[in-house]
């Protein structure tokens, strides 16, 4: 997708702090942190998000959220959050799909 910021950021056009590159997946650091750790883990492949990842190519998606354990177990986390938005009233910004792994520290339930 032409003006995808996550595409340009799997293709190199635009900068990031990445901490994993695959052939399906790629993960950096989030600009915007909730908690000391962020991770946003990324298909290569343009979905508009996980749902619509799943249903068109659920090995690509399984890469991601195998991709979640990979990258907090390198962050140092034994406990951390992974959350998937689906559309906008659901807090997602950017129509790629992706996951967000936090932790680092408390998160508690519910979600503040």
């Amino acid at each position: 997708m032409p003006d995808c910021i996550f595409c340009s950021i799997v293709s190199g056009e635009i900068p990031a702090n990445i901490v994993l590159r695959t052939a399906e997946v790629v993960a950096f650091t989030d600009l915007d942190p909730k908690a000391p750790t962020h991770i946003l883990v990324i298909p290569t492949e343009h979905h508009e998000n996980a749902a619509s990842l799943a249903v068109a190519n659920p090995i690509q998606a399984a890469a991601v959220l195998a991709a979640t354990e990979q990258v907090a177990t390198e962050s140092g986390l034994s406990d951390y959050r992974i959350v998937f938005n689906t559309g906008a009233e659901a807090g997602q910004s950017v129509f790629h799909a992706h996951a967000h792994v936090l932790g680092g520290r408390d998160l508690g339930w519910p979600p503040g």
